[in-house]
């Protein structure tokens, strides 16, 4: 009588410490990208204070460098928040779970998302005040973005002025500094600067328009993730045309 031959438990074996090394190498970087790696930036960016030494530069919470400032904007935040919709540009959510899931989902996934969340970056001790982007094709891999800034400065006629940084994001990548899941920005920053202006000039609310050349000094550098960057040095700045209701409210 021929005996019934059982299936060899060596392929399940296998397959069970292939998902256990798996989940321990996913565990590793988890824990190395998300924790270890920031706390030793954030330690390094006490002993090494002059990464900190220019103030025309953003900060990332860890405190190293993240890009330069490029755009100027004067007017009520009404004002700005009413460019900013007529030219385009979508006010990006807050971070958060629900919204960090909803644009790894929609990343994946090729869809739409108009407001999805930027990183925080600082400047004057805090984080942006506005954050603003423009979505290219069909998800959030690509898109404009532009941080905005509120300064302690005002215009002749008592209206706020708003520095801020704007940058393309190329593609969804690793970050270099600390292996995290991150946007990877493009290296010419001048040239996102550039699309900015060329967006607000067409509404037709832009006052005026000038350039402060040599405002940057550092022309050359990388941004917290680790991301090249250049620019020419100049600082691009706009007045907003003024409205009753940018006059009557508060920014």
């Amino acid at each position: 009588m021929n005996q019934e031959k059982h299936p060899s438990p060596a392929p399940r074996s296998s397959r069970r410490r292939a998902v256990k090394w798996l989940f321990g190498v996913g565990l590793l970087w988890g824990v190395l990208a998300y924790f270890a790696i920031p706390l030793v930036w954030d330690g390094y960016s006490w002993i090494a204070p002059s990464i900190d030494d220019n103030p025309r530069l953003t900060q990332t919470s860890d405190r190293h460098p993240g890009g330069p400032l490029n755009v100027e904007l004067t007017g009520s935040e009404q004002e700005l928040k009413g460019i900013m919709k007529a030219a385009g540009w979508y006010g990006a959510d807050a971070l958060g779970i629900d919204s960090d899931l909803k644009i790894a989902a929609d990343t994946v996934l090729s869809r739409p998302d108009a407001a999805a969340p930027v990183s925080n970056l600082y400047l004057f001790g805090r984080k942006e005040d506005l954050a603003y982007e423009q979505p290219v094709d069909d998800n959030p891999r690509q898109r404009h973005h532009v941080r905005f800034w509120r300064t302690k400065e005002l215009s002749v006629d008592g209206r706020p002025q708003w520095i801020g940084a704007a940058i393309y994001d190329e593609r969804v990548g690793l970050s270099r500094t600390t292996g995290q899941i991150t946007h990877v920005t493009a290296p010419d920053v001048d040239a996102e600067r550039d699309y900015l202006f060329e967006c607000l000039e067409k509404t037709g609310l832009l006052e005026s328009h000038s350039i402060e050349h040599g405002f940057q000094s550092q022309l050359t550098g990388r941004n917290g993730g680790g991301d090249p960057w250049r620019t020419d040095g100049d600082l691009y700045r706009g007045v907003l045309k003024a409205t009753d209701a940018g006059n009557t409210s508060q920014p």
